[in-house]
Protein backbone atom coordinates (compact mmCIF):
# COMPACT_ATOMS: atom_id res chain seq x y z
CA UNK A 1 0.00 0.00 0.00
CA UNK A 2 1.40 3.46 -0.95
CA UNK A 3 1.82 6.37 1.44
CA UNK A 4 -1.57 7.88 0.52
CA UNK A 5 -3.32 4.58 1.03
CA UNK A 6 -1.80 4.14 4.49
CA UNK A 7 -2.74 7.67 5.41
CA UNK A 8 -6.33 7.20 4.21
CA UNK A 9 -6.66 3.94 6.16
CA UNK A 10 -5.32 5.64 9.28
CA UNK A 11 -7.77 8.52 8.90
CA UNK A 12 -10.65 6.04 8.46
CA UNK A 13 -9.70 4.23 11.66
CA UNK A 14 -9.57 7.54 13.56
CA UNK A 15 -12.99 8.61 12.23
CA UNK A 16 -14.45 5.18 13.03
CA UNK A 17 -13.07 5.20 16.58
CA UNK A 18 -14.31 8.74 17.19
CA UNK A 19 -17.75 7.76 15.89
CA UNK A 20 -17.86 4.70 18.12
CA UNK A 21 -16.77 6.73 21.14
CA UNK A 22 -19.41 9.36 20.43
CA UNK A 23 -22.10 6.67 20.17
CA UNK A 24 -20.98 5.12 23.47
CA UNK A 25 -21.00 8.48 25.25
CA UNK A 26 -24.44 9.21 23.82
CA UNK A 27 -25.82 5.96 25.21
CA UNK A 28 -24.20 6.47 28.62
CA UNK A 29 -25.49 10.01 28.98
CA UNK A 30 -28.95 9.35 27.53
CA UNK A 31 -30.69 9.37 30.92
CA UNK A 32 -29.37 12.79 31.90
CA UNK A 33 -30.34 14.36 28.58
CA UNK A 34 -33.89 13.01 28.44
CA UNK A 35 -36.71 15.40 29.24
CA UNK A 36 -38.68 13.91 32.15
CA UNK A 37 -36.64 10.72 31.75
CA UNK A 38 -38.53 9.59 28.66
CA UNK A 39 -36.69 6.26 28.74
CA UNK A 40 -38.55 5.14 31.88
CA UNK A 41 -42.13 4.24 30.92
CA UNK A 42 -45.37 5.23 32.62
CA UNK A 43 -48.07 2.72 33.57
CA UNK A 44 -51.61 4.02 33.74
CA UNK A 45 -53.68 0.81 33.75
CA UNK A 46 -53.63 -2.59 35.52
CA UNK A 47 -52.48 -4.38 32.37
CA UNK A 48 -49.15 -2.56 32.66
CA UNK A 49 -49.04 -1.33 29.08
CA UNK A 50 -45.97 0.95 28.95
CA UNK A 51 -46.37 4.48 27.69
CA UNK A 52 -43.46 6.71 26.67
CA UNK A 53 -43.43 10.49 26.41
CA UNK A 54 -40.67 12.86 25.32
CA UNK A 55 -42.24 15.84 27.11
CA UNK A 56 -43.25 16.10 30.76
CA UNK A 57 -46.31 18.14 29.78
CA UNK A 58 -47.57 15.31 27.58
CA UNK A 59 -47.26 12.82 30.44
CA UNK A 60 -49.09 15.23 32.75
CA UNK A 61 -51.97 15.37 30.30
CA UNK A 62 -52.26 11.65 29.57
CA UNK A 63 -51.31 9.91 32.83
CA UNK A 64 -54.10 10.23 35.37
CA UNK A 65 -53.44 7.27 37.67
CA UNK A 66 -51.56 7.89 40.90
CA UNK A 67 -51.13 6.29 44.31
CA UNK A 68 -54.08 7.12 46.59
CA UNK A 69 -53.74 8.68 50.05
CA UNK A 70 -52.89 6.26 52.87
CA UNK A 71 -51.93 6.18 56.54
CA UNK A 72 -50.09 3.27 58.19
CA UNK A 73 -47.58 2.70 60.99
CA UNK A 74 -43.97 1.65 60.49
CA UNK A 75 -41.59 -0.55 62.52
CA UNK A 76 -40.64 2.42 64.71
CA UNK A 77 -44.24 3.27 65.59
CA UNK A 78 -44.19 6.29 63.28
CA UNK A 79 -47.27 7.17 61.25
CA UNK A 80 -46.45 7.18 57.53
CA UNK A 81 -48.79 8.82 55.02
CA UNK A 82 -48.70 9.90 51.40
CA UNK A 83 -47.22 13.20 52.62
CA UNK A 84 -44.00 11.34 53.52
CA UNK A 85 -43.48 10.40 49.86
CA UNK A 86 -44.54 13.77 48.44
CA UNK A 87 -41.97 14.86 45.88
CA UNK A 88 -39.96 11.65 46.37
CA UNK A 89 -39.40 8.47 44.40
CA UNK A 90 -40.61 5.41 46.23
CA UNK A 91 -40.58 1.65 45.85
CA UNK A 92 -43.41 -0.51 47.17
CA UNK A 93 -43.57 -4.22 47.87
CA UNK A 94 -45.81 -6.52 49.90
CA UNK A 95 -44.45 -8.96 52.47
CA UNK A 96 -45.23 -10.77 55.72
CA UNK A 97 -42.72 -11.57 58.44
CA UNK A 98 -43.58 -15.27 58.68
CA UNK A 99 -43.12 -15.80 54.93
CA UNK A 100 -40.51 -18.44 54.22
CA UNK A 101 -40.49 -18.24 50.44
CA UNK A 102 -40.28 -15.06 48.35
CA UNK A 103 -40.29 -12.42 51.11
CA UNK A 104 -36.79 -13.00 52.52
CA UNK A 105 -35.41 -13.08 48.97
CA UNK A 106 -37.18 -9.85 48.01
CA UNK A 107 -35.93 -8.20 51.18
CA UNK A 108 -32.37 -9.33 50.51
CA UNK A 109 -32.55 -7.91 46.99
CA UNK A 110 -34.07 -4.64 48.20
CA UNK A 111 -31.02 -4.20 50.42
CA UNK A 112 -29.20 -3.43 47.15
CA UNK A 113 -31.53 -0.44 46.81
CA UNK A 114 -30.91 0.43 50.46
CA UNK A 115 -27.16 0.45 49.81
CA UNK A 116 -27.42 2.39 46.55
CA UNK A 117 -29.52 5.21 48.02
CA UNK A 118 -28.75 5.01 51.73
CA UNK A 119 -28.00 8.72 52.09
CA UNK A 120 -30.58 9.94 49.61
CA UNK A 121 -33.79 11.20 51.29
CA UNK A 122 -35.50 11.37 47.89
CA UNK A 123 -35.70 7.57 47.60
CA UNK A 124 -38.07 5.73 49.96
CA UNK A 125 -38.90 2.04 50.32
CA UNK A 126 -42.36 1.04 51.59
CA UNK A 127 -42.80 -2.63 52.51
CA UNK A 128 -46.46 -3.23 53.33
CA UNK A 129 -47.39 -6.21 55.51
CA UNK A 130 -50.10 -8.40 54.01
CA UNK A 131 -50.70 -10.02 57.42
CA UNK A 132 -51.07 -6.83 59.48
CA UNK A 133 -53.16 -8.64 62.11
CA UNK A 134 -49.99 -10.65 62.89
CA UNK A 135 -47.26 -8.16 62.02
CA UNK A 136 -47.32 -5.79 64.94
CA UNK A 137 -44.93 -2.85 65.27
CA UNK A 138 -42.67 -4.95 67.48
CA UNK A 139 -42.67 -7.86 65.09
CA UNK A 140 -41.83 -5.61 62.14
CA UNK A 141 -38.98 -4.07 64.14
CA UNK A 142 -37.59 -7.51 64.97
CA UNK A 143 -37.87 -8.53 61.31
CA UNK A 144 -36.09 -5.34 60.22
CA UNK A 145 -33.26 -5.93 62.68
CA UNK A 146 -32.85 -9.57 61.64
CA UNK A 147 -32.83 -8.65 57.94
CA UNK A 148 -30.34 -5.81 58.26
CA UNK A 149 -32.80 -3.04 57.44
CA UNK A 150 -31.31 0.12 58.89
CA UNK A 151 -32.15 2.89 56.43
CA UNK A 152 -34.26 5.73 57.81
CA UNK A 153 -36.07 5.70 54.47
CA UNK A 154 -37.19 2.05 54.56
CA UNK A 155 -40.56 1.71 56.27
CA UNK A 156 -42.19 -1.62 57.08
CA UNK A 157 -45.87 -0.81 57.36
CA UNK A 158 -48.80 -2.31 59.24
CA UNK A 159 -52.39 -1.22 59.64
CA UNK A 160 -55.89 -2.13 58.52
CA UNK A 161 -55.92 -5.18 56.27
CA UNK A 162 -58.68 -3.91 54.00
CA UNK A 163 -56.92 -0.60 53.46
CA UNK A 164 -53.59 -2.26 52.65
CA UNK A 165 -55.18 -4.73 50.22
CA UNK A 166 -57.22 -2.02 48.50
CA UNK A 167 -54.15 0.19 48.12
CA UNK A 168 -52.13 -2.75 46.79
CA UNK A 169 -54.65 -3.82 44.20
CA UNK A 170 -56.22 -0.54 43.12
CA UNK A 171 -53.34 1.91 43.47
CA UNK A 172 -50.23 -0.20 42.90
CA UNK A 173 -51.85 -2.78 40.57
CA UNK A 174 -49.81 -5.24 42.61
CA UNK A 175 -51.58 -8.44 41.66
CA UNK A 176 -51.75 -8.59 37.90
CA UNK A 177 -50.94 -11.54 35.66
CA UNK A 178 -47.21 -10.94 35.35
CA UNK A 179 -45.74 -13.52 37.69
CA UNK A 180 -47.92 -13.11 40.76
CA UNK A 181 -48.71 -15.96 43.10
CA UNK A 182 -51.78 -16.20 45.31
CA UNK A 183 -52.29 -18.56 48.22
CA UNK A 184 -56.06 -18.19 48.10
CA UNK A 185 -58.72 -16.06 46.49
CA UNK A 186 -58.30 -13.51 49.26
CA UNK A 187 -54.66 -13.58 50.30
CA UNK A 188 -52.30 -11.09 48.68
CA UNK A 189 -48.94 -12.65 47.85
CA UNK A 190 -46.83 -11.22 45.04
CA UNK A 191 -43.19 -10.85 44.08
CA UNK A 192 -43.91 -7.58 42.31
CA UNK A 193 -41.99 -4.50 43.32
CA UNK A 194 -43.46 -1.24 42.06
CA UNK A 195 -41.48 1.91 41.23
CA UNK A 196 -43.35 5.20 41.69
CA UNK A 197 -42.12 8.65 40.71
CA UNK A 198 -42.26 11.98 42.52
CA UNK A 199 -45.82 12.60 41.34
CA UNK A 200 -46.95 9.18 42.64
CA UNK A 201 -47.22 7.74 39.12
CA UNK A 202 -46.23 4.13 38.46
CA UNK A 203 -43.01 3.94 36.44
CA UNK A 204 -41.90 0.34 36.76
CA UNK A 205 -42.78 -3.20 37.79
CA UNK A 206 -40.06 -5.69 38.70
CA UNK A 207 -39.77 -9.26 39.90
CA UNK A 208 -38.32 -8.91 43.38
CA UNK A 209 -36.93 -12.45 43.36
CA UNK A 210 -34.59 -11.65 40.46
CA UNK A 211 -31.45 -9.66 41.21
CA UNK A 212 -31.19 -8.54 37.58
CA UNK A 213 -34.62 -6.91 37.88
CA UNK A 214 -33.52 -5.04 40.99
CA UNK A 215 -30.34 -3.89 39.27
CA UNK A 216 -32.48 -2.55 36.42
CA UNK A 217 -34.73 -0.81 38.93
CA UNK A 218 -31.71 0.94 40.45
CA UNK A 219 -30.77 2.19 36.98
CA UNK A 220 -34.33 3.42 36.44
CA UNK A 221 -34.32 5.20 39.80
CA UNK A 222 -31.11 6.97 38.82
CA UNK A 223 -32.71 8.02 35.55
CA UNK A 224 -35.69 9.47 37.41
CA UNK A 225 -33.39 11.28 39.83
CA UNK A 226 -31.43 12.79 36.94
CA UNK A 227 -34.63 14.04 35.34
CA UNK A 228 -34.84 16.68 38.09
CA UNK A 229 -37.89 18.03 39.92
CA UNK A 230 -41.22 16.79 38.60
CA UNK A 231 -43.38 19.75 39.40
Amino acid sequence: MDCWGLKAASMFRIVFLKGSLLLLLTIISSCSRRNESAGVPYYNTPDFTPQFFSLASEADQKINHSIAPFAFTDQHGKKITEKDIEGKIHIANFIFTSCGSICPLMTRHLKLVQSAFLDNPDVVILSYSVTPWIDSIGRLKEFADNQGIHSNNWHLLTGDKGEIYTLARKSYFAEEDLGFTRDSTEFLHTEHIILVDKKKRIRGIYNGTLQLDIEQMIKDINCLLKSGPQK
